[in-house]
């Protein structure tokens, strides 16, 4: 499948997308016409920022197995949870409730006693999801096994006991890899390194010991003796997306992109504050600055308190706040 970009007197204007395999799990694709920045920051945006929903609160009631309550509570909040439609679901921080609401958690619960003398195995399919949530399938766990488990939380001997409540909450991979839509995210430019952005270290044979990868076979080697251009830069990317099934890969680029341009609008939208754009700038300042104000500093040997470098805030010389030291004059000793 492919995504010609626009073209205009034979130049394009912008990437073209080509995917060269994809199924529920996984896709890879190539980027052309684009810059390194440009793919790397997609990579990292697809790592880090696409939004998803995991369990963020685990409220104990009971346990008796031989799990810590912080040891389950870790185990429960990698299961991976149906994020699609994630938008439909508001930040905890941006939502109007006073704690957690059906509008930015989801609720779920378990309760598991081992009654028999067999080993009782909790499994993700056993978290009973709340019916307070945005859609029907936001927050399920995800299941993919041939049996319909998915991963094993815990196992129970008799007697032993786990009721316990959890809070989803949506949040990206950047505060924590719980909310990281993928398993691994591979990136791959120039394999016949005719760039030489990598030094490949070796015992006797370079070629032999640094196997090609793939996508060697989709671009022309470098020919004997060709003389090394010093001004090429990167222009065909590769990439192999492995989701872990919260979402759809494709969901995964599409997010992604979504949110570099919302980064990028809030960048121009920032610059252009003191233009006529009407920018709102929200972020970090200095404490006069950015607004054609004077900063405190000047040429930097002042204080905030007076004029010259030597000075405290009390006033200057050597003295102490009472004039002089408790041992005698200012400046001396008198032992």
């Amino acid at each position: 499948m492919e995504y010609d970009t626009l073209m205009m007197d034979g130049e394009s204007l912008g990437p073209a997308v080509k995917i060269s395999a994809a199924d529920s799990t996984h896709v890879n694709f190539e980027v052309n016409n684009a810059e390194l920045s440009f793919a790397n920051s997609l990579r990292r945006v697809v790592q880090s920022e696409v939004p998803t929903i995991a369990i963020d609160l685990v409220e104990i009631e009971a346990n008796t197995s031989v799990l810590a309550d912080e040891f389950l509570a870790h185990r429960l909040g990698l299961v991976p949870l149906d994020s699609r439609d994630i938008d439909q679901l508001n930040y905890t921080r941006d939502c109007d409730c006073d704690q957690s609401c059906g509008k930015c958690t989801v609720t779920l619960t378990l309760h598991a006693k081992c009654v028999s003398e067999e080993v009782m195995k909790v499994y993700a399919r056993d978290l009973v999801v709340g019916i307070d949530r945005p859609n029907n399938h936001i927050g399920n766990p995800v299941i993919v096994d041939p049996e319909g488990h998915g991963p094993l939380l815990a196992k129970l001997r008799k007697g032993q006991e786990l009721k316990l409540t959890c809070i989803a909450k949506k949040g990206i991979a950047k505060e924590h890899a719980k909310w990281s839509p993928t398993a691994a995210v591979g990136f791959e430019y120039d394999p016949h390194n005719k760039l030489r952005h990598l030094d490949l270290w070796y015992e006797q044979d370079a070629a032999s010991e640094w196997p090609k990868s793939k996508y060697a076979e989709w671009e022309e080697p470098p020919a004997e003796g060709e003389p090394f251009d010093y001004d090429a830069v990167p222009s065909r990317f590769f990439f192999e997306v492995e989701g872990v099934g919260s979402m759809e890969p494709d969901s995964i680029i599409q997010e992604g992109i979504k949110e570099l341009q919302r980064k990028l609008a809030a960048l121009i939208h920032g610059l252009g504050e003191n233009d006529d754009m009407g920018g709102d700038y929200s972020g970090p300042r200095s404490p006069d600055g950015m607004d054609g104000g004077v900063p405190w500093q000047d040429q930097g040997y002042t204080t905030p308190y007076a004029g010259a470098g030597g000075a405290s805030a009390w006033g200057g010389g050597g003295a102490t706040a009472y004039g002089t030291t408790p041992y005698g004059n200012s400046g001396t000793s008198n032992w």
